[in-house]
């Protein structure tokens, strides 16, 4: 069941749901607001909750309208791509044979058969910089859930719209987003600390910076570097 709830100077949508807690979100490009409620919930309780987080909501949005976009990616030689941080040109070869990528010095080779479209294209990159994240969380978790007191159920790697992870600490589960593999190296390493930390406090209260601070002393200054590089066109903010 959906409504809209005016906010004066922006709307919010709500979806209610069998859940038992109030999810806000704040999603790009736009800034758009979507409240997730219990089914049960009174539509004037949700809108004194959306108002007693309205500060929250235009921070977000004034970030998200902030972050630079990337330009839309067309898949051609000599364009521009991003591997842990280092820019690369790609260069496509066209070849009756199974789907490849290959990282040179200087150069991002992608190989796929002759007609191959640019949404092709994509799908192979994307699958390429998923398995860059999968080889290197292995480290990471072999030396961070020891000293965070924790481990992770499972460790699903996908694209995301709109976060760079997230965590399920009912299940032990977390979720890292595939372009991390664009970022440099320390970003990874900061949202694999920052989501097994949400194993410990779900929440991203005082006790969560006080655990981060105590791990990763220099968090925030990575994760403001994080916020400020370019996202994917239609993209976010975390």
């Amino acid at each position: 069941m959906k409504a809209t709830l005016d906010l004066g100077d922006f709307s919010a949508e709500v979806v209610r749901k069998a859940i038992k807690h109030v999810h806000l979100s704040v999603y790009p490009p736009d800034g758009r607001v979507r409240i997730a409620a219990p089914a049960g919930m009174e539509l004037e309780t949700i809108r004194l909750f959306a108002i007693a987080k309205l500060a929250w909501i235009k921070r977000q949005q004034r970030k998200i309208l902030a972050q630079e976009r990337e330009t839309p990616r067309e898949f051609l030689d000599r364009e521009s791509h991003y591997v842990w941080g280092k820019r690369y040109l790609l260069k496509v070869v066209e070849k009756e044979a199974a789907p490849a990528v290959e990282l040179g010095h200087n150069s991002l080779l992608l190989q796929v058969r002759p007609g191959c479209d640019a949404a092709r294209r994509q799908e192979i990159l994307d699958a390429w910089y998923r398995e860059q994240i999968r080889q290197a969380v292995p480290a990471l978790l072999e030396k961070w859930q020891p000293l965070i007191g924790v481990r992770a159920g499972k460790v699903f790697v996908q694209r995301m719209r709109t976060r760079w992870g997230s965590c399920n600490p009912a299940a032990g589960h977390i979720r890292l987003n595939t372009d991390l593999a664009k970022k440099p190296p320390e970003c990874l390493e900061y949202i694999v600390v920052h989501e097994l930390t949400h194993l410990l406090e779900p929440t991203h209260n005082a006790r969560f910076a006080s655990l981060m601070e105590g791990f990763l002393p220099h968090w925030r200054l990575v994760r403001d570097a994080l916020n400020r590089l370019p996202v994917r066109h239609e993209d976010w903010t975390y």
